[in-house]
């Protein structure tokens, strides 16, 4: 079975996140947009995990459902407990900033994991995300000793200060931060600034497996990126497995408490897979590019190189961009084509045929916003969501499934017009820089036209 899957999730306990983040509003709005594997989120604060454990009973082998759900869309959607840590410290002479993903198939489990933090020294009831002064390596090492099959996964990896690669806080490499440990992460998640294609230009991501996930801080953006996943039903193993699938060929002995665990190609389920993953158009991502926003300075990486990393309005430093920061790290070069769908939608390949292809999309609701000319959270915009929810199931049924036919007779000829366009990839946007988000526009005027975008081309 075909699931789609958003595993980088925030509850209300989080910094700067949404009072609505509940696990019924989550898991109705996960249902809305076509999620059928969900991340719990924030299972270290001790508030969230009472609401979890009062909102959840396990439907499946390290999944949970609501116990009690209201609506078809929250009886649809499962959970995965997961988890986001913010590591804050020192290593080798300079300071590190990086988020990381958890997670664990049990609610005995978590709190094994949970008792381990605090034992050293973390204040989980701080925030959902907890920062805490750990290394990436204790992190992992903590997980793997509670639970053998704990999945661990730098989050949103080129963020400038929070991602694993990021320029301002990050590593160059998983050895470099991890040591030997760097063989028990088996994947990275993109973040909305990148793509699959940028991060397979990093030779030790090679062997590794490349997943997204919307990192949401409100209902309405579950799902902005997601990964798809094959599974020949929904549970915790399976999606180890998938994750696992394309890793290297790993077994863990080293550590007290953790028991072997063969993470070879012959021990990982064939049926359990990763298909594809859902995109943001990396260029809308608030560091593709590098810049300074209090002076409206934007480079380009080509413009990067040529003008330097120093703002010339006001002297300071620049924040590189997530485009400039890959360049600056790819060792690889790897040739790729598209493949459309039936309906326009592209997949990128590798010439190997062994990557995770991925499709870009633009989130219904801000089609739907440019289609009427309204704002995001107008009532127009809502209703006209609603009307193509309820009429063909979800979100994403919509944007990739969906005949324009059949949406032109639903809500009009523009509306299909606009999403046949982010099928296409025939759409403008002013790329994202130094936290200001890049602008996506489908109609243009005349004298502003420029070609579509191209899918394949990283620079």
């Amino acid at each position: 079975m075909k699931v789609i899957a958003d595993l980088e999730v925030h509850s209300k306990y989080a910094r700067a996140v949404s009072p609505a983040m509940n696990v019924p509003t989550i898991a109705e709005w996960a249902g809305k947009k076509g999620i059928g594997l969900v991340g719990s989120g924030d299972f270290t604060h001790p508030m969230w995990l009472r609401e979890l454990e009062a909102n959840l009973e396990e439907s499946g082998a390290g999944v949970y459902r609501l116990k009690s759900p209201i609506t078809d869309h929250q009886s649809l959607v499962s959970f995965l407990l997961t988890s986001e840590v913010s590591c804050m410290y020192t290593h080798e002479g300079k300071g590190r900033r990086v988020h990381i993903m958890v997670y664990l198939p049990s609610f005995e489990s978590v709190k094994k994991f949970n008792n381990e933090l605090t034992d050293m020294g973390a204040n989980l009831f701080s925030d959902g995300r907890p920062i805490v002064g750990l290394t990436l390596a204790q992190i992992a090492e903590t997980a793997l000793s509670v639970d053998k099959r704990a999945i661990i996964i730098p989050a949103h990896v080129w963020t400038p200060w929070f991602g694993f690669y990021g320029s301002q806080s990050g590593y160059d490499s998983l050895k470099e931060a991890f040591g030997d440990l760097e063989k028990y992460i088996p994947a990275v998640e993109t973040g909305l600034s990148s793509d699959p294609a940028m991060n397979w230009k990093i030779e030790e991501l090679e062997n590794r497996r490349i997943v997204s996930f919307g990192d949401a801080h409100s209902p309405q953006k579950l799902g902005r990126e997601a990964t798809v996943f094959e599974l020949p039903e929904i549970s915790y193993e399976n999606v180890w497995k998938a994750i696992w699938g394309n890793a290297h060929s790993l077994q863990s002995t080293d550590y007290s408490n953790m028991q072997a665990v063969d993470r070879s190609p012959s021990a990982v389920s064939k049926e359990s897979k990763i298909l594809y993953t859902i995109e943001f158009y990396p260029e809308e991502g608030k560091y593709h590019y590098t810049g300074h926003r209090k002076c409206n300075v934007v480079y380009s990486p080509k413009d990067a190189r040529k003008m330097g990393m120093i703002c010339p309005v006001c002297g300071r430093a620049l924040t590189m961009g997530v485009a400039s920061r890959v360049e600056t790290l790819a060792s690889l070069h790897i040739e790729t084509e598209s493949v459309k769908d039936e309906f326009g939608v592209r997949f990128i390949r590798d010439k190997f045929g062994k990557k995770t292809s991925y499709i870009m999309l633009v989130p219904l609701l801000e089609i739907l916003a440019e289609c009427l000319g309204s704002g995001v959270g107008s009532k127009v915009v809502g209703n006209s969501y609603q009307q193509l929810i309820n009429q063909f199931g979800s979100e994403f049924k919509v944007l990739l499934e969906t005949p324009i036919m059949d949406i032109r007779k639903a809500v009009g000829e523009k509306i299909g017009e606009g999403i046949n366009k982010v099928r296409l990839g025939d759409i403008h946007i002013e790329p994202g820089y130094d936290g200001v988000f890049g602008t996506v526009k489908i109609w243009q005027p005349d004298n502003q036209k420029s070609e579509p975008i191209d899918q394949q081309a990283l620079f």
